[in-house]
């Protein structure tokens, strides 16, 4: 086979190969468009911030308890780097080169941390893991962050969970409180 058919068969072959991983792309969009109909915008006063900016990676958005189904519609699925903040009526997490996530501290159920979500896996739980409902019309997502230092991640975590919504085991009262009343 001459050198220029072997060429140009390889070339034809990745070319095919980057328009299915694009048209499985698009498709994923589709399908997590339902899941994740609307985002809330990012407010002009988010109010006070609890925080300082906090360098980050946004690594994805899943659907919650999923950890492998990916979300990509409105810009989710793209990895980039972020500053966080904490603010008193939400999270925002600014993007470089992708859209903006703002978590409205309503809409958060939980924080916490976990060792691995699509797109990125470390040896200990060093994700920031974000559990909320950008839309009662759709599903809850994990937005999972990686805090770039350490030092930084136990100040964002303790913020956050001041904003998400209490459980039912934070506001049942202990058994030390039921034997003082």
């Amino acid at each position: 086979m001459p050198v220029w058919l072997s060429v140009t068969l390889l070339v034809v072959l990745a070319l095919l190969g980057l328009w299915g991983m694009r048209r499985g792309w698009r498709a994923r969009a589709r399908r997590s468009a339902a899941l994740v109909p609307t985002l809330p915008d990012v407010p002009d006063v988010p109010g006070d911030g609890r925080t300082e900016p906090v360098e980050a990676v946004y690594v994805s958005s899943t659907r919650a308890g999923d950890w492998l189904d990916r979300v990509v519609a409105h810009d989710l699925g793209v990895r980039s780097a972020a500053r966080v903040r904490v603010h008193a009526g939400g999270i925002h997490v600014a993007r470089t080169g992708a859209r903006d996530v703002w978590v409205p501290a309503a809409a958060l159920t939980a924080v916490g941390t976990s060792s691995g979500q699509a797109g990125k896996f470390v040896g200990r739980d060093e994700l920031v893991v974000l559990t909320w409902l950008p839309d009662p019309a759709g599903s809850p997502l994990d937005t999972a962050l990686l805090v770039r230092h350490d030092d930084e991640r136990a100040a964002l975590l303790a913020a956050a969970r001041t904003l998400a919504a209490p459980t039912d085991t934070d506001t049942a009262p202990s058994a030390a409180q039921e034997e003082q009343a």
